[in-house]
C-alpha cells in the first residue's frame, strides 16, 4: 500500500510535533511517521524519576505556552508525555504510530519512505528523530568482562533493578551525575568517571540559571558556519538537576555525599579500568567555563540595571580533586554495574540520501541539507545553543517551516526570503 503527502515528518517527539504545528498553521499537507507512540523515547528510554532540566515556563512550543500553576517547577517525564499528547490533540496532528521507517531514498519529484506499514511518497521530508538516538558506548567497553552488567542511561529505570553491588557511572554530564546521586541514595557504593564537564549553579542572583541564560542571550548564541559537528556532538550538557528543592549538583556535592570521583576512563581490560591523570586540569577548565558564564550574566545585569543580589558563593565552585589515576580493579571494589553515560550518536542506516558526513551525521545548514527538500530538526546546537532544549526546538521549527513552504512553492514560502 502506498500513500502521498507534500511533507513526511519522521518522528513524533517534540521536534516532529513542533514542525507539524507550524505546517498546520500554514495549511501545508503533511503526515508524521512514528515508530512507536507519540514521544516514544520519553516513555521507554528514560529513568523513572527523571525531570526536565529547564523550568516549566521554558517548555514552549509553537502555539503552546505552559499554563499550569508551577511555572518555576521542573516537569516529570510522565508530564512531558502528557504535554506532548495534549499538544498533538490540540491541533489534530496527523500522526501514524507504530510505523518504523525502513528506508528513505530519492524518488522522482521527491522521496520514497518505506515503512513496515506501507510506502509514502513526499515532495519534502523532515528528519525529526532527535539527538538521543543510539547510546554511544566507548570501544573500551568491549575489552571488559561480561560478568559486569553494562547499561546505558536509556536502559536504566531505577536502582531496584540493578545488581546489589557497587556502580561505576562513566560520564559526568547531567545524566551521569543525576544517576550517580540517585543510585548512591539507594545505599550502593558509587563511583563516577569524569572528563570534560560544565559546572553551573542551579540558581544565581535570585533566579534560575536557565532564566539568566535566556535573558543574557547565551541560549541564543548562533551556531558558527564553520563549527565542527563532532566537537558540537561532544559538548557535555550542563551539570543540573530539576528538583523541588532547586539544589545544585556537581562533583563537589557528589563528593560530599560519599561518591568517589575518578578521572576520565581511557582503557579497560577484563575487570579493570584505567583512568587518566588529568582530572585536576578538567576541573580547572570547568571552573573557568563557570566563571565566564557568570561574568556574562553579571555584565547583562549591569548593562540593563537589573536588581539582583550579589551571589559570591556561586563563584566558589569547585571540587578540588586528589587526581586519582591508574588502574582500578572493579571486582575488588565491589562494582557489579557500569553505566555508560557517555552521550548519544545518530543512526541513519535507513537513509539512502547522500547527506551524511564521514561520522554518519547529517550535514545541514540550520536544518536544510544539500538534498533539495530534505530537512533535519531536533539536533544539538542546530541553529543556536537553545536547539538542545524543547523551547529551542520550537523556535527552530518556526524558522524551518517557511523554508519548507518555499521548497513546495507554497505562498508562505515568501516568509523565508
Amino acid at each position: 500500500m502506498s500513500f502521498r503527502s507534500d511533507v513526511v515528518i519522521i518522528g513524533a517527539g517534540q521536534a516532529g510535533l513542533a514542525i507539524s504545528r507550524c505546517l498546520t498553521g500554514l495549511g501545508i499537507d503533511h503526515v508524521l511517521i512514528e515508530r512507536g507512540r507519540v514521544g516514544e523515547r520519553w516513555r521507554s528510554e528514560r529513568w523513572d524519576s527523571l525531570r526536565l532540566l529547564t523550568p516549566n515556563w521554558m517548555s514552549r512550543l509553537p502555539g503552546h505556552l505552559y499554563s499550569g500553576d508551577d511555572p518555576n517547577g521542573f516537569m516529570h517525564c510522565r508530564d512531558v508525555i502528557r504535554m506532548l499528547e495534549d499538544y498533538r490533540h490540540a491541533f489534530a496532528a496527523p500522526v501514524m504510530t507504530g510505523a518504523r521507517v525502513r528506508q528513505l531514498c530519492e524518488s522522482a519529484g521527491g522521496y520514497r519512505i518505506a515503512t513496515d506499514r506501507g510506502e509514502w511518497f513526499a515532495r519534502t521530508v523532515v528528519i525529526a528523530t532527535g539527538a538521543c538516538d543510539k547510546p554511544f558506548i566507548p570501544a573500551i567497553a568491549n575489552c571488559m568482562t561480561d560478568r559486569i552488567l553494562h547499561l546505558a542511561p536509556s536502559d536504566y529505570k531505577n536502582a531496584d533493578h540493578l545488581p546489589k553491588g557497587g556502580v561505576l557511572v562513566v560520564g559526568a554530564s547531567a545524566s551521569g551525575i543525576q544517576l550517580a546521586e540517585e543510585i548512591h541514595r539507594s545505599g550502593r557504593k558509587v563511583a563516577i568517571s569524569t572528563g570534560r564537564h560544565v559546572s553551573v549553579p542551579r540558581s544565581y542572583r535570585g533566579r534560575d540559571i536557565t532564566e539568566w541564560l535566556d535573558l543574557c542571550g547565551f541560549l541564543s548564541d548562533p551556531r558558527r558556519p564553520d563549527a565542527d559537528p563532532q566537537q558540537i556532538a561532544r559538548q557535555p550538557s550542563l551539570q543540573l538537576i530539576g528538583s523541588d528543592d532547586r539544589r545544585s549538583i556537581g562533583l563537589s556535592e557528589l563528593s560530599q555525599q560519599g561518591i568517589r570521583i575518578l578521572g576520565r576512563a581511557i582503557n579497560a581490560e577484563d575487570r579493570h579500568m584505567q583512568f587518566a591523570a588529568d582530572l585536576d586540569t578538567e576541573c580547572a577548565a570547568a571552573r573557568e567555563r563557570r566563571h565566564r558564564l557568570l561574568a556574562r550574566i553579571d555584565a547583562h545585569v549591569a548593562d540593563n540595571t537589573i536588581e539582583a543580589p550579589e551571589d559570591p558563593a556561586a563563584w566558589e565552585c569547585g571540587y578540588v580533586p586528589d587526581n586519582p589515576a591508574g588502574w582500578l580493579d572493579l571486582k575488588a571494589e565491589g562494582i557489579e554495574t557500569v553505566i555508560w553515560a557517555t552521550g548519544y550518536r545518530r543512526d541513519y542506516s535507513w537513509m539512502q540520501v547522500p547527506v551524511l558526513d564521514r561520522h554518519g551525521e547529517i550535514e545541514n545548514t540550520f536544518g536544510a541539507t544539500a538534498a533539495p527538500g530534505l530537512f533535519a530538526l531536533g539536533l544539538p546546537f542546530m541553529r543556536r545553543r537553545a536547539s538542545t532544549f524543547i523551547d529551542g526546538v520550537g523556535r527552530d521549527a518556526e524558522y524551518l517551516a517557511p523554508l519548507i513552504a518555499k521548497q513546495l512553492n507554497h505562498p508562505a514560502g515568501s516568509l523565508a526570503a
